[in-house]
């Protein structure tokens, strides 16, 4: 299946909804479902997906009810399921039709929508065009590129966050039997800094709420998201907090549409339009002005309970069940009000107000996502968080916490089963213990420190479970010159990306089942599991006969790579990777006995909805901080420097997208159709820098080191969007971020405040993208 690239000169912007989901999104479903898996195909799948004995949303990690609706799923579940179901097929033929010159040439989009991927392909050495192979040839040139590597630090093995946890607990095995910690994964790119901020103040790097908290609580503070995009499942349970009698602050540069007002589609109302109001107060506070924000508040907490004292404050709390109080609060009170104002673009009758909200709940959620933690200072922003919910005692009972919100299925789940370049100590012991070798103890390399290595020539071999790592990395110019210098790149895949074609001298396509495709091995039909964002583990069966016969689950690929690159190494013999291929529940067996929390997993993982792991910051107990008790911490706030004549720019998804899979060219909350090349600026802003409504653009990056980047031809689009801000799509805007802009302590790509200008074409400039 082939179709025309679309021309963006056909573009057209409109109006910002002010709600979502409604009619509009079950007609988008619609048309996704049934375009790319037809009638029957679509409503088998779509009557499967996140029910008990189905399989699990590809899509977003968001947490299932104790009882699913028949129809638990959202518009971006439906496009998610549609293009892992597609029809549509990518066979060795197309392959030699198609140099991969000329796939360079072609988008993200026309890509994903040439269906999916059927045998394991090779680029061997100087040539321009993917050609079969056997599975067994394929096992065997990976084995012998890592066993020709002078050591195993010299390879790179990347995961996703679809992986199963089966299949990523094998994958890490797999590398540390190899001999290196070198595991990055897609969450050093979104929320390490939850995880870093989360692990020193209280004890675990995940968020520590229910549904039920989120449902039965009285205020919600919903911070850089966008869940009527990426998480509209959410959406339904912030309705169910409203109903309830919670009250929602949002707090974004962006009005989105589904903080404003949702349609639920399963509700006669939400068809009717007579939907939700969901946001109480929007909050549209300036890129990077969340720090500010939370301290601006915590000073005032400070200053009422001052003025009355015992009446504000959870004196209790904060003696039993934290430390560093005195030396936060000493510090807490030197917030100055023009740096604040200057740092949010929020008045001080908008903190006053915040405050009083605060104050009047007794029960407090804070929810955030990337457009908290892709920042240089986002640590110390979700650390400031927690200093605002201990203050109150917002932790630790129902109806309390944090809730850091997880984009891709299972990525929490990936770093539970040990993806990760530092796992701690205990988890490499159990390793050994359960498998009879001793795992490498220094820390590997995370996603950014692995295109670095690649760069200089220090990694030589990278491997890839899932994902599309090329175009969701920062720096696109000096990652794809990076990856051009490995020996070997390997793709596990269910679907042609730009990964595939930004490769090193020789590469793989290794073909994968997905989500929806039945599972059968030499044991007979397996299952896999998954975690969510709020830590239930539950189960993952698909129902669809595969796209070929020739695909092996994610689990048989590392079985057989391990099998063709360990074989006859000394000490290895406790693996039985045969064992595991052939039957999962041995994998989980192994998970029960390395993984605290997986007690007798095969049994729990099967009763209805699964278990939830625990979380000592659930219950007012013992932490695993340094301390024991959650932790106070001061946070020093620096204001980015903007320059005259700049702006602060985050990277965006589209309505039509997923992380990097572009479903369609339409963001139908933000009124763009037909196109993604769009940069959205205050009205205001563009008629002080002198440019026009619809006018073409660069982009031009700007960095403190002097240098600039270029992303080109991009549609100034007038939005409300908080003055000196503006907003783009990615990935067409990674080329913006300089590899060495990341986040303190996280090393996570501050993707989300980027120093631009916008520059004129210059007259007769050459179109190559509008």
């Amino acid at each position: 299946m082939e179709e025309l690239e679309p021309d963006e000169r056909d573009m057209r912007v409109g109006a910002p909804k002010r709600e979502a989901a409604g009619l509009p999104a079950v007609a988008a479903s619609l048309r996704h479902a049934t375009s790319q898996m037809g009638p029957t195909r679509a409503l088998r799948s779509l009557l499967k997906v996140n029910q008990q004995g189905g399989f699990d949303c590809p899509g977003c990690a968001w947490p299932e009810p104790g009882q699913p609706h028949t129809a638990e799923f959202c518009e971006n579940g439906v496009k998610a399921i549609a293009e892992e179901a597609t029809r549509r097929r990518v066979t060795p033929a197309f392959f030699a039709e198609h140099p991969i010159s000329e796939l360079l040439t072609r988008s993200e989009h026309w890509l994903g929508q040439q269906g999916r991927l059927t045998e394991p392909v090779v680029k061997r050495s100087g040539s321009d065009h993917y050609e079969p192979l056997r599975w067994d040839e394929a096992f065997a040139l990976v084995a012998d590129e890592l066993r020709g590597l002078d050591q195993p630090d010299q390879a790179v093995f990347y995961t996703s966050g679809r992986t199963s946890n089966e299949a990523a607990f094998l994958y890490q095995l797999f590398a540390r039997a190899y001999g290196t910690n070198n595991l990055p994964d897609c969450s050093n790119m979104c929320h390490e800094s939850s995880g870093a901020a989360l692990n020193e103040t209280i004890g675990v790097g995940k968020g520590n709420v229910q549904l039920s908290d989120l449902e039965d609580t009285d205020l919600i503070f919903v911070v850089g998201q966008n869940p009527g995009t990426n998480h509209p499942r959410m959406l339904a349970t912030l309705e169910r907090a409203k109903d309830n009698g919670a009250r929602i602050i949002a707090v974004n540069p962006l009005p989105e549409a589904g903080l404003l007002k949702f349609n639920n589609p399963q509700r006669v109302s939400g068809m009717l339009g007579s939907g939700t109001d969901l946001a109480d107060r929007f909050l549209q506070i300036r890129i990077n002005g969340d720090l500010a924000l939370f301290k601006a508040l915590n000073a005032a907490l400070l200053d009422a309970e001052d003025a009355a004292p015992g009446t504000v404050l959870d004196h209790d709390y904060i003696r039993d069940h934290t430390d560093g109080f005195e030396t936060f609060a000493a510090r807490a009170r030197d917030v100055d009000g023009r740096t604040t104002a200057l740092a949010t673009g929020l008045s001080a009758d908008d903190i006053d107000a915040t405050v009083r909200e605060v104050v009047a709940a007794d029960r407090i959620v804070v929810c955030w996502a990337m457009g908290m933690t892709q920042h240089r200072n986002s640590v110390a922003t979700i650390r400031e968080v927690v200093n605002f919910l201990l203050l109150r005692g917002n932790l630790g009972r129902p109806g309390t916490g944090v809730c850091p919100v997880r984009g891709h299925s299972n990525v929490q789940g990936d770093r539970t089963m040990g993806i990760y370049e530092k796992m701690p100590a205990w988890f490499l012991d159990a390793l050994r213990d359960e498998f009879a070798f001793d795992p490498p103890r220094d820390h590997g390399l995370d996603t950014v420190d692995a295109i670095r290595s690649l760069r200089d020539g220090r990694a030589e071999v990278f491997v890839a479970m899932g994902g599309n790592f090329v175009a969701a990395t920062p720096d696109t110019a000096v990652t794809e010159a990076a990856m051009r210098r490995a020996r070997l790149t390997v793709q596990v895949s269910t679907k042609l990306n730009r990964s595939h074609l930004v490769t090193g001298d020789q590469a793989l396509i290794l073909p994968t089942l997905g989500r929806t495709d039945r599972d059968v091995q030499a044991g007979g039909p397996q299952m896999v599991t998954v975690e969510d964002s709020m830590s239930t583990v539950h189960g993952s069966r698909g129902h669809l006969s595969p796209p070929s016969s020739a695909l092996r689950s994610e689990v048989a690929i590392v079985c057989g790579l391990a099998r063709a690159t360990l074989a006859g190494r000394d000490g290895l013999d406790g693996i039985d990777w045969a064992g595991f291929e052939t039957d999962y529940d041995r994998i989980r067996d192994a998970i029960g006995r390395v993984v605290p929390g997986f007690g007798s997993f095969n049994t729990r993982v099967r009763a209805p909805g699964g278990f939830t792991l625990p979380n000592a910051s659930r219950e007012r107990g013992r932490l695993a901080t340094a301390s024991g008790t959650a932790r106070f911490s001061t946070n020093e706030l620096e204001v980015i420097e903007r320059p005259p004549g700049r702006l602060l720019l985050q990277t965006v998804r589209s309505h039509d997208q997923y992380n990097t899979t572009i479903y369609g060219l339409d963001d139908r909350y933000r009124g763009v159709k037909a196109g993604r090349r769009v940069v959205f600026v205050h009205a205001e802003d563009l008629t002080d820098l002198g440019f026009a409504d619809g006018e073409v653009v660069d982009l031009v990056g700007e960095w403190h080191d002097g240098t600039e980047r270029r992303a080109r031809e991009f549609r100034c689009v007038a939005y409300p969007t908080a003055r000196g801000c503006a907003a783009a799509y990615f990935p067409e805007t990674n080329v913006l971020v300089p590899l060495d802009s990341t986040a303190e302590t996280s090393n996570t790509p501050t993707s989300k405040s980027i120093v631009i200008r916008l520059e004129r074409r210059p007259p007769g400039a050459r179109s190559t993208a509008l």
